[in-house]
């Protein structure tokens, strides 16, 4: 679950990823954790944090990619590769090397061929349960970062190139519920839904939907702008809307999570829920917007890095703070390893993270084709 730093932060931007990976920490607490974890119902939902962060990384690099090729210097793919794998491999690798190169921080799980990790294959046929399964979304979100950009520049090249890129986008939404409904069978839901996790939650294509939302919200911004002000004025509507979406969306997953219908439809809705919300976020007027939630900046910023280490660190924690008598349900316990998950993503930031994005300001400052470089004389003072 990557995280962008735009120049300006974004206060509702934030809020919603703070919002994500508490989800995503109360989900992974109940499941490898504690079956009796003190976020109750938000722990069973909170897998939804991971759909959250999809919609986030749709939006924030289809207007990367899309206010650069509006520029006067034009989008350079090589250049947003560049910018990406500077940003998503460095913690990435050394988050993986630690699973490959230190028994101990396994504990005692099985790890996939480190070929799957290395291509960000993983995520297809995954076997549930196994060491660092839940880089299952970094893949997806890898592999969307590969082909978005390459697709719209080839679809910039064709007549009607707007037209073209909405049908495309609605292609693959509605071939995403084709393929999950292709897909579903009846006895999903036995042995805790592994078939249903391997072969649909986990699958790319059963999974742009929100993504895919992200991208046609960065669409309407750059290239239709009377109607992204006409959507961005509503002052709390779209918070409203999108919060009642959220709310029915977690509700259905919560009571049928295995469910055809569910199953179907139910990711789309979620797409439009996200949608709303990212629109109440980027809305001057909106609660969501102009409410700076404090600590929100800084769950945001080490998002990425803690959803990289913090299940393997709650799985280590759990015996140590057991032998001193503090059981995985009680609230002393989980937040000791919400604590110790925020202070190691913060590491992991700080050591690595923070020196790649650094070299990436300094190499690629941009989306865009690189100007020429300056002589001496022009430079500025600051580098």
């Amino acid at each position: 679950m990557t995280s962008i730093s735009p120049p300006q932060r974004l206060h509702g931007l934030d809020t919603l990823r703070a919002l994500a990976i508490a989800l995503v920490f109360a989900n992974h607490h109940l499941l490898f954790i504690s079956q009796a974890s003190p976020f109750g119902a938000l722990g069973e939902i909170g897998w939804i944090g991971v759909d959250l962060f999809f919609g986030l990384s749709g939006y924030l690099i289809g207007h990367q990619i899309f206010s650069a090729m509006r520029s006067a210097q034009g989008f350079s793919l090589p250049v947003f590769y560049a910018r990406r794998f500077l940003r998503t491999l460095p913690n990435y690798y050394v988050v993986l090397a630690l699973y490959a190169l230190w028994p101990w921080f396994r504990n005692g799980l099985a790890l996939p061929p480190l070929w799957e990790f290395l291509t960000f294959t993983h995520n297809i046929n995954l076997t549930p349960g196994t060491a660092f399964s839940h880089a299952w979304s970094l893949c997806v979100e890898e592999q969307f970062y590969v082909l978005v950009p390459a697709l719209a520049l080839l679809i910039g090249l064709a007549r009607r190139a707007l037209l073209l890129g909405w049908l495309a986008l609605a292609a693959v939404l509605v071939g995403g519920a084709v393929v999950r409904a292709a897909l579903w069978t009846p006895g999903m839901a036995q042995q805790g839904g592994a078939d249903f996790y391997t072969l649909i939650y986990y699958a790319s294509w059963c999974r742009f939907d929100e993504l895919v939302a992200g991208v046609a919200l960065a669409l309407l911004k750059n290239y239709h702008g009377k109607v992204w002000v006409r959507l961005t004025s509503g002052g709390n509507l779209p918070l409203v809307a999108g919060g009642a979406l959220f709310a029915l969306a977690c509700r259905l997953f919560y009571d049928d999570h295995f469910g055809y219908g569910v199953t179907v439809l139910g990711y789309p809705l979620l797409a439009l829920a996200v949608s709303l919300l990212l629109v109440a976020a980027l809305s001057p007027a909106s609660w969501l917007a102009r409410v700076r939630i404090p600590g929100a900046q800084a769950l945001a910023l080490w998002s990425y890095a803690i959803y990289l280490l913090h299940k393997q660190v709650c799985m280590l924690l759990k015996p140590e703070l057991k032998a001193i008598g503090l059981m995985p349900d009680s609230v002393a316990s989980t937040v000791l390893m919400a604590l110790a998950s925020v202070v190691t993503g913060w590491l992991l930031y700080v050591l690595v993270e923070t020196p790649f994005m650094a070299l990436r300001e300094r190499w690629f400052p941009a989306n865009t084709r690189q100007p020429a470089r300056p002589t001496p004389a022009m430079s500025h003072p600051g580098g």
